[in-house]
This record gives C-alpha cells, structure tokens and sequence, in this order.
C-alpha cells in the first residue's frame, strides 16, 4: 500500500522538481510500453499499456499530492481550489480514483495511433519497430499531458494558499 501521506509540493521549486521526476517516470513507462508493443502477438500491449498507464496516473497523482485521499485530508478552502482547478482544467485524471474503464476512455483519444500499431503487428519486423515507436510517443505524450495538468492543480492550489 502506497503512504498516502504525501503533500502537495510547498514551493514553485518543489513543483519543478516534481514534474521532472513525474516526466522520466513517464519516459520510463513509455518505453516499457515500447518494449511490449514490439512483441508481435495482437492485443497484449493494449492490455498492458492499461496496466502501466493506471499505474502511472495513480503514482503521478500520488507524488503531486493529488490522490482522492491526498485531497480528502486538505483544508476545506484549498481542497475546493483544488477541484475547481481541475475542472478548469480539464484534467478528467488529477485527483480522480483510475479504473481501467477511464483510462481505456482517455486511451481512446489516440485510437489512430492505437488502430496504427496494432496494423502494423501485421507486417514483420519493420511493422513491429513502428508500432513500438508509435506506442512509446502516444504513451509519452498522455503521460506529459498528465503531468502538466497535475503541475498546474499544484500551482494553482500553492497559489490559493499563499492567498489566505
């Protein structure tokens, strides 16, 4: 079980280094998701990208001080600018609980790419290198989309603290 007691980057400093560390933990995702999607067998990186990408929302989250129960311990006042920076946002995933039914939501934004990889198992070894490509930078960019939407709940929570 992860410590839920993690708390929001203080400082603009802290957010900085946050999203950094959050970014090479997406990089390090993505190409494991690279890695399976290189196997030549229809449908399992699908299963696994589902996998590493909810593991993934859930510890970027975390490491922002943005789980469901990271927000449930805050004050009132920044719990409610933490929400409604979310809403503004747009970020379906910051602070959310993930299940693999809102992750397969988000993932299929990139059902280009998706249905591209999947074509490309069909055509031996240079198939296979375009569909590992192609998985690693659609993975990577929804990771960094995250993680810039949990930076910016960061900022804007830091922000209405300062304000009291």
């Amino acid at each position: 079980m992860k410590n839920d007691w993690t708390v929001l980057p203080s400082t603009e400093a802290d957010i900085d280094q946050v999203r950094e560390r959050c970014r090479r933990l997406v990089r390090r995702r993505a190409a494991v998701s690279a890695g399976v999607a290189a196997v030549p067998i229809p449908g399992i990186d699908v299963v696994s990208d589902l996998r590493l990408f909810t593991q993934l929302i859930d510890d970027v989250n975390h490491e922002f001080g943005l789980s469901p129960a990271q927000i449930d311990r805050m004050q009132p006042k920044l719990k409610l600018i933490a929400y409604e920076a979310v809403i503004s946002l747009g970020g379906m995933l910051v602070g959310k609980v993930v299940t693999r039914e809102l992750v397969a939501t988000v993932l299929k934004r990139s059902a280009g790419k998706m249905a591209a990889k999947q074509a490309g198992k069909l055509v031996p070894i240079a198939g296979q290198i375009a569909s590992a490509t192609i998985g690693f930078f659609a993975f990577r960019q929804i990771g960094y989309q995250h993680v810039d939407a949990c930076a910016k709940v960061a900022r804007q929570v830091l922000a209405g603290g300062e304000n009291r």
